[in-house]
This record gives structure tokens, sequence and C-alpha cells, in this order.
């Protein structure tokens, strides 16, 4: 077995996210970061026990997350294995053209939740445009194989919404948006800041209280200059990857 490279464990204690969440992601780390290749047989749990100085029931909890995303197997008998294909976590690149978000997006199916009552009212920033009023006020879980990866609040114009009733109810807004036939979209403007979840961000994403996260201001303009799409979205930050063509 190959021992990975370690610092002096961190005090764990200091830190409001789980302890389990805190020891798998360290593991989690060192497989990405190549300290532990495929099919190679990671420390004991003895020995993971010793070096983050936690009980025996925390460890088993961060080897069963990791087993259930899949990076890690089991062997009776013989130990822990990192699993065969280590898929990139660091899938959902945020590139900042229209489409290519449109289309990431629209390959995964959203949960709707039930919208708050009354409704918030637009997150408008400075420069998003006039507003294209009434507003359809949509929340929504988007999740990759089972595994929830960000958080949506969105207001997309009436007007748009009676366009495609049906897909709104069942697609990402984003990707109907960027299909419509009869649309024409002349302005999309994303910024982010780099954030740290709250409790509810926490219990949506399955995340740890404090965990990073990825949050985005999107704004989408008719042939009219109106803002027809208002949205904030919240990303797990061990998903994202913002990908920037200085050149373009």
């Amino acid at each position: 077995m190959k021992a990975a490279a370690i610092a002096a464990a961190p005090d764990y204690g200091r830190s409001p996210a789980p302890r389990y969440l805190q020891v798998a992601a360290a593991i989690r780390r060192r497989i990405e970061d190549g300290a532990w290749r495929p099919n190679e047989q990671i420390s004991t749990l003895a020995e993971l026990e010793a070096e983050f100085g936690v009980a025996r029931v925390t460890v088993r909890q961060a080897i069963e997350l990791l087993e259930n995303e899949g990076l890690l197997r089991r062997v009776q008998g013989k130990g822990t294995f990192v699993a065969s294909e280590v898929e990139d976590r660091r899938w959902l690149r945020l590139d900042l053209r229209w489409r290519t978000i449109a289309e990431t997006i629209g390959r995964n199916v959203p949960r709707f939740l039930p919208a708050a009552t009354p409704p918030p009212p637009p997150p408008f920033d400075e420069g998003d445009g006039p507003r294209a009023a009434p507003y359809r006020y949509l929340e929504s879980v988007q999740s990759r194989r089972g595994q929830p990866f960000s958080y949506a609040r969105v207001h997309v114009s009436e007007e748009i919404v009676a366009l495609a009733p049906e897909r709104f109810a069942a697609e990402p807004t984003i990707a109907v948006l960027a299909t419509l036939p009869d649309l024409t979209v002349t302005g999309a403007r994303q910024s982010f800041v780099v954030g740290a979840a709250d409790t509810r961000i926490a219990e949506m994403l399955k995340i740890g209280l404090g965990s990073p996260t990825v949050e985005a201001h999107l704004v989408v303009n008719d042939g009219a200059g109106r803002a027809i799409y208002v949205a904030d979205v919240v990303y797990r930050g061990d998903c994202v990857r913002l990908d920037v063509d200085l050149l373009g």
C-alpha cells in the first residue's frame, strides 16, 4: 500500500462542518491530486483514525460517502481501494459563454421546490436592464447522478413562460430560454462570488455548514433590452471549474 504524504492533522473541531465531511474532503483531495491512484489501496481505518484524530465511526462515514460518490470501493478482507476510474469532480465548467452554460445545465433535470408565498422580488443589480414584470418565481435543486450540485432562485417573465409552459415546468429555465425559436436574446451576463454554505444551502446541496460555494447572478435580456430572466444560483464549490478565454 502506498502511503500518501500528509501534513499535521488540522484541528477539525474549529470548523462548523461535520467531521466526517472534513475527513472525506481531505481523502477526496488526495485522490484528485494523485496521492492515491486508481485501483490503489488507501490507508486503513486505524491509520486514518489516528491521522485525523477522529473516532472510527467518523472515518467509516467518510469512506461510505466517498464510496457512494464512486471514488472508493471496499473489498471484504482486503481493505479500501480507489475506484478503477476516477471521475473529474470539477465537471461543471462555467466558461462564461451563453450557449455553453445553457447546454451544460440543460443536461440535468431540476427538482422544483414549492415557491415562497409571496415570492421575493427579483434580485436586480445595476446594469441588469429594465424589468419585464410580471415574473414567474421558481426555486429548484439540480442533481447529477443523484448528487445535488446547485440551488437556483429564478424570476422569469410570465410573457416568456407563456411561450412554452410545459417546458418551463419540467426543464432547467436557462436551457428553455436558449432554445425557444421565437425568442431573441441580445444580452446575457453573469457575475460570481465565492461564498460559504449557510444552514439552508448545506441542507439543499448535502454539504457541510460553511463548505465553499460559488454564487452566480445571471441576467438574460430580450430584443427590447428587458431583463426576462434574473437568477441567483448557488453551486457546490467542489464541482465547479471556472474557464475564461482571456483572448475571447
